[in-house]
């Protein structure tokens, strides 16, 4: 069981995409019980199988903080047939990030997602054409003008890449807005890494979007090229991998987070 965790925690904890590349690499597992359950203890909900209780690697046991993510980590290794594919098990992976990787350091994960305050994607504007100018501004300014009204965040954007040095006031605003729960600042991570956004996180994690105005927000500029120059499979393919993680991070923030669309 320890073993088939690590197969699907991926090199880096908190890198969803190390996962889904690990995920596809070494011989798959043929399924070794007959039923997944979930039960109440004094920490929260734990994931059993056939009445055992899912541990870590290092031997932690994986317990929920409520049921709904329990329930749905319950439910992927309920719907494994013969042969146990780690790729179709996003919450089960996210939940041996958060114990493995992030209960002990939950200061040092929101640091890792403040990193992402001082280039945030919704910085970087493109200078023309028209239309694209337009498009990011209808997706990123209203974000920006929350962050700026309801957090107190005022940041500078910029024409290009050129990196431009945001205020440190305006960070540590954000900064403070982070959660401090390791199963939501992992979520939070996740949403960050894979939008390139700490803003769009937040701005998922207060209900000012919701899941799909998120991604939307987050492939304004890929949707753009798609548009004009049409669909490359193999980049399509690495977005729909990522969108299965996306949607898992997005639920657990829901889940604990009853404001998140």
């Amino acid at each position: 069981m320890r073993d088939l965790f690590e197969e699907a925690s991926g090199k880096s904890p908190l890198d969803p995409e190390e996962a889904v590349r690990r995920t596809t690499r070494g011989p798959r597992r043929k399924r070794f019980y007959a039923t997944a359950g979930v039960v109440e203890t004094a920490d929260g909900f734990a994931v059993t199988l056939d009445d055992r209780p899912i541990r870590t690697p290092s031997g932690r046991q994986v317990v929920a903080p409520v049921r709904e993510i329990a329930d749905a980590i319950s439910a992927e290794w309920d719907a494994q047939q013969e042969i146990i594919d780690p790729l179709t098990m996003p919450m089960t992976r996210f939940a041996n990030s958060v114990v493995e990787a992030v209960v002990d350091r939950v200061d040092a994960v929101a640091d890792d997602v403040a990193k992402y305050l001082g280039s945030d994607l919704l910085f970087y504007r493109a200078g023309h054409p028209e239309a694209l100018v337009a498009r990011e501004a209808a997706h990123w300014d209203p974000i920006l003008f929350w962050a700026a009204d309801a957090l107190g965040a005022h940041f500078i954007l910029a024409e290009g890449i050129v990196h431009v040095r945001q205020p440190d006031s305006a960070i540590a605003a954000a900064r403070a807005a982070l959660p401090t729960d390791p199963w939501s600042i992992t979520a939070l991570h996740v949403v960050t890494t894979l939008t390139g956004s700490a803003l769009l996180a937040l701005a998922l994690l207060r209900g000012v979007l919701d899941q799909d105005q998120a991604w939307a927000a987050a492939h304004v500029d890929e949707d753009w090229n798609i548009e004009k120059w049409g669909v490359d499979e193999e980049v399509a393919a690495r977005r729909t991998a990522r969108l299965v993680d996306f949607r898992a991070a997005a639920g657990i923030l829901k889940a604990l987070n009853p404001v998140v669309g």
